[in-house]
């Protein structure tokens, strides 16, 4: 298996069809063409393809000086475990660390801890600054 990456957008369908494999959408509700607009309102999204099939997939918003965000790593689940959710990872804090943006945060799937721990990320402290308002 050789996997390719890539900075263009996927096409919205089979991204959709990545996307509802975890779960999220239960909550969200979105549509294909919603999700689609949060992946080109992204400052880097990092498709994972093996061959034409996309498998893997993840993307960054950021203010380009100080603060980016991760969002949406998603393996295509028969593909987890295989380092191609590190591949994209790697690239994606790559990139903004080659720019300069000084502090790297993300949203972590439950369960999913170790796997960005066994990358360098960190648990925010108890008292770390962060909250969310939901709908």
């Amino acid at each position: 298996m050789t996997i390719r990456l890539s900075e263009q957008l996927p096409d919205k369908h089979e991204y959709f069809d990545l996307f509802i494999t975890t779960g999220w959408n239960q909550q969200y509700q979105a549509s294909p063409e919603e999700v689609e607009q949060a992946n080109r309102n992204s400052w880097l999204t990092v498709s994972a393809y093996d061959e034409e099939k996309l498998v893997g997939f993840g993307r960054v918003v950021t203010d380009f000086v100080l603060h980016a965000m991760i969002f949406d790593m998603i393996i295509l689940p028969g593909y987890q475990g295989q380092g191609i959710g590190t591949m994209i990872l790697e690239k994606l804090v790559k990139k903004c660390k080659d720019h300069g943006i000084r502090d790297i945060q993300l949203f972590c799937a439950k369960g999913k801890r170790g796997f960005y721990e066994k990358n360098g990320f960190e648990v925010r402290a108890e008292d770390a600054p962060g909250m969310q308002l939901r709908k």
